[in-house]
């Protein structure tokens, strides 16, 4: 005969693959019969008709039951939630009204970074997609905001193949690589351009901080658009607490520039973790290191404000082959130079622990 607490206890142990909560949390797991010869049957409500993630729940709650002594076949069936009980679980997941921004907040775990360059061109994007693989691979819980509204390419970048789930008013960001992500490029057709003022901009962001459902992860990375614009004065605004990373190349012009987002951040009373310095040599088959784009910017940038350089990265062909094809070259060539530099930033990062640092009031002229 077989136990059939111990096979709801293992069933019910199994984590919604979006909600990062177990199904007997989330009252999914509705019904559990065991027969006489060991067949299983289970029926989940899912949050919504057509879960994208329907058949990995199959497959985890098939493995779940199995793995209790006499169990011989298992039968998963799905229903899904009606409005009050999809109304019930969003309020208890978010463990806050709908519009209130907690991340990053007092009382939050999330260390919140925002990563900003002076300029386009450098590869802030390539290096948040890969900072964040690398906490990851580290244990951490990472969630990506692509906040380049203009130049969105994170999902792309990390190779993300489906949309967010929308559950009523709140977004599930889809995941990847152990890093959730949430972009406008969710949101905008292949052929349509963001011509958006201010205070659109203002209230994209605020959306995609108290809309989406990150869960509390340990870091959440903020992809800034180039330069010191409104969606700068408004990520300061809404996340006081956030540190900052700056992305150079060795290139002085490029440093010089860069300067800048590294004084908006010290402006806004923002704690600048440190420099990037990106594309900083081409390695050639016999192992010379050749500074196709100077050198020592990166290094120069860090003096001037006064943090350290917390990474090099090489420019290597696997990294914008990655980025092309989705695949970040800390999961397409983990063993090089380039994963192991972004590997040594992780490290580095997580080491310099955020201040507590109070927050003026920020004045835009």
């Amino acid at each position: 005969m077989v136990d059939q607490a111990a096979v709801r206890a293992a069933v019910g142990r199994v984590q919604d693959p979006e909600l990062h909560r177990s199904l007997e949390e989330l009252n999914m797991l509705r019904e559990l019969e065991v027969d006489d010869a060991g067949a299983v049957r289970v029926l989940v409500a899912l949050t919504i008709p057509g879960c994208p993630l329907k058949d990995k729940l199959t497959t985890d709650v098939t493995a779940a039951a199995m793995s209790v002594a006499g169990v011989q076949s298992v039968a998963v069936e799905f229903t899904h939630m009606n409005d009050e009980e999809r109304a019930q679980l969003v309020q208890d997941v978010r463990g806050a009204p709908m519009r209130e921004i907690t991340i990053g907040k007092p009382g939050s775990n999330t260390r919140v970074i925002a990563v900003s360059s002076g300029k386009g061109g450098v590869g802030k994007s390539s290096v948040t997609a890969n900072l964040g693989v690398a906490l990851a691979r580290l244990g951490k819980t990472v969630g990506i905001i692509d906040a380049d509204v203009w130049g969105f390419s994170i999902p792309k970048m990390l190779g993300v193949d489906r949309q967010p789930t929308v559950i009523d008013d709140t977004l599930i960001p889809p995941e990847i690589h152990g890093v959730r992500v949430m972009s406008m490029d969710f949101f905008v057709r292949p052929d349509q351009a963001v011509i958006w003022r201010g205070p659109m901009l203002h209230k994209a962001m605020e959306q995609f901080l108290a809309d989406v459902h990150w869960n509390d992860p340990d870091y959440l990375l903020i992809d800034m658009p180039p330069g010191t614009g409104d969606i700068a004065i408004s990520m300061s605004q809404f996340l006081p607490r956030a540190q900052a990373i700056v992305v150079t190349t060795p290139q002085p012009t490029a440093q010089r520039v860069a300067k800048r987002a590294g004084l908006m951040a010290e402006k806004v009373n923002q704690e600048i973790l440190g420099v990037v310095e990106n594309m900083s040599w081409f390695t050639g088959d016999d192992g010379t290191q050749y500074a196709i784009f100077g050198e020592g910017g990166g290094a120069t940038l860090a003096e001037d404000i006064g943090v350290p350089l917390l990474a090099q990265i090489p420019l290597v062909p696997a990294l914008r082959e990655g980025a092309d094809r989705g695949q970040p070259v800390t999961i397409a060539d983990p063993g090089g130079e380039a994963a192991a530099a972004f590997e040594q930033l992780a490290a580095a990062v997580e080491e310099r622990k955020p201040r507590l640092r109070s927050h003026p009031e920020l004045i835009v002229r």
